[in-house]
């Protein structure tokens, strides 16, 4: 399976305010890649409530670059045509927009995928955050460092595979019964959570 993981932090209620990202890459189901940046916001406003979530504060970012540098010279090329998926997929790729739109940045094109609806269609759990999900999976987590969040997105999105006996990602997503999500030049279509269950999925009852 090809596809990359992404996680975003932000610094405040602004979804443009990227404080930190990262990403992790694999092809044919092989980790190959593993990238994390700290990013200075354009506006370098940090709320106390982000702060306690994630730790990272507008010292640590003062000579950071900004994220259209990152995007230009890094970013970019590490998911433009890509397979995408991220836990909470509406916020990672709402991030993505909002602070693309804020520098005037056109969309890259890539599908994408989140990691919540497809545990959702996989396993019966209480919740489906990606501490949960990741507990019930025994996945190691140091919760809200995005290269960690995005390492666990991974490891789900593996997990869901090897559930279902696909290594196939068009067979995972059928077999789910979710829909990718598009970007591309000029907008977007969301991901989704379709209602009913795939006949070809029987979801594992978590452990009592």
């Amino acid at each position: 399976m090809n596809f990359v993981a992404l996680d975003f932090e932000t610094a405040n209620s602004s979804r443009g305010s990227v404080c930190s990202i990262g990403l992790v890459e694999y092809e044919d189901g092989q980790l190959i890649r593993e990238y994390y940046r700290l990013v200075k916001p354009k506006q370098n406003v940090f709320s106390g409530i982000n702060i306690s979530i994630h730790g990272i504060t507008e010292e640590d970012v003062e000579d950071a670059p900004e994220f259209d540098v990152l995007w230009r010279e890094e970013i970019r090329e590490l998911v433009e045509g890509k397979f995408l998926i991220a836990h909470n997929a509406q916020f990672d790729m709402s991030v993505l927009r909002a602070v693309l739109d804020q520098y005037g940045l056109p969309y890259p094109m890539l599908a994408y995928n989140c990691t919540v609806n497809l545990s959702k269609k996989t396993w019966v759990l209480p919740k489906y955050k990606l501490n949960v999900v990741s507990d019930y999976l025994g996945i190691q987590l140091d919760h809200h460092h995005a290269l960690d969040d995005a390492r666990a997105s991974a490891q789900i999105f593996l997990k869901v595979a090897e559930t279902l006996d696909t290594a196939d990602i068009n067979e995972l997503i059928a077999r789910t019964g979710t829909a990718n999500g598009v970007l591309f030049d000029s907008g977007y279509e969301p991901a989704k959570l379709n209602k009913k269950n795939s006949k070809n999925t029987k979801k594992t009852p978590a452990p009592r």
